[in-house]
């Protein structure tokens, strides 16, 4: 009976013997900005906005993704999706969630290539992306995100006068969220559902409160985490019953806003 120690089994193994995939990774990076108004608002309105790329070479060339790039020896998939950002946009994400796994085998005419998904939330919104690296434009889009009569999703991204659009079907029973796209515009790859899934994922972080922390400062006042919520939920909450809900996750300071043209309103950070 062989008594084959694993270094000898690792001595004999290759790699090459299997076929293998690319891997990339791609990032939904979101922020909140301000419309343009009257700076003497209480809370000025805000739009929830999403970083693209315009790609500068074939797959797609001339069409809109996420930023995203290939694995590099010795990085790991987040430190690729980090690293691929900042190349691609001159934006550097301080943390990324692992959106999905994205590896249908007709997914990229390059080949065999699999995405990890990542989404990111970037506080300051007047950061200006660049486009760098191999992508030949950088710029934010605002989102809108609604459901149509056959509860299909309908995805509108907006930035100047370049409209992006896209019709998505979730597949139920996944577990989590998953997209299947019906017809898109102007977007390439499968990165539609890919922004589907991102867009899942930051309602549903809203909506329990564990990401809209992610989009305020340290301290922060109850109506703009109010504003937060429902500006990515895309809904009105009524002011007292959101403020019992939000009791439960934030702390009082002794501080509060000046300066800002109205009455100064208390001031809290997350408990």
């Amino acid at each position: 009976m062989s008594q084959e120690t694993e270094q000898q089994f690792l001595k004999s193994y290759s790699l090459e013997d299997y076929e293998r995939p690319s891997v990339t990774a791609d990032v939904a990076a979101f922020t909140l900005r301000s419309k343009e108004g009257d700076s003497y608002r209480k809370e000025p309105e805000k739009v929830l906005s999403l970083l693209l790329i315009r790609r500068g070479g074939h797959p797609f060339k001339g069409m809109w993704a996420l930023p995203g790039g290939f694995l590099q020896k010795g990085e790991t998939i987040e430190q690729c999706a980090v690293r691929e950002i900042a190349e691609e946009t001159g934006v550097q994400p301080t943390a990324i969630m692992l959106t999905g796994i994205y590896s249908a085998t007709d997914r990229d005419p390059r080949g065999w290539i699999i995405s990890g998904a990542f989404t990111s939330v970037l506080m300051d919104p007047e950061i200006t992306p660049e486009g760098g690296d191999d992508a030949a434009d950088a710029r934010w889009f605002d989102v809108s995100f609604t459901r149509d009569e056959q509860d299909d999703t309908l995805l509108k991204l907006c930035s100047g006068d370049i409209t992006l659009t896209a019709r998505l079907r979730e597949n139920t029973g996944c577990g989590q969220p998953d997209f299947r796209i019906l017809e898109q515009d102007g977007i390439a790859f499968d990165h539609a559902a890919m922004i589907a899934a991102a867009m899942c994922r930051l309602r549903q972080g809203a909506e329990n409160f564990s990401m809209i922390f992610d989009f305020l400062p340290e301290t922060f006042t109850l109506s703009q985490m109010q504003q937060v919520q429902e500006t990515i939920l895309n809904i009105s909450v009524l002011q007292p019953n959101f403020r019992r809900k939000a009791a439960e996750y934030v702390v009082e300071t002794d501080a509060y806003t000046s300066g800002a043209g109205h009455r100064p309103a208390k001031l809290y950070r997350k408990k």
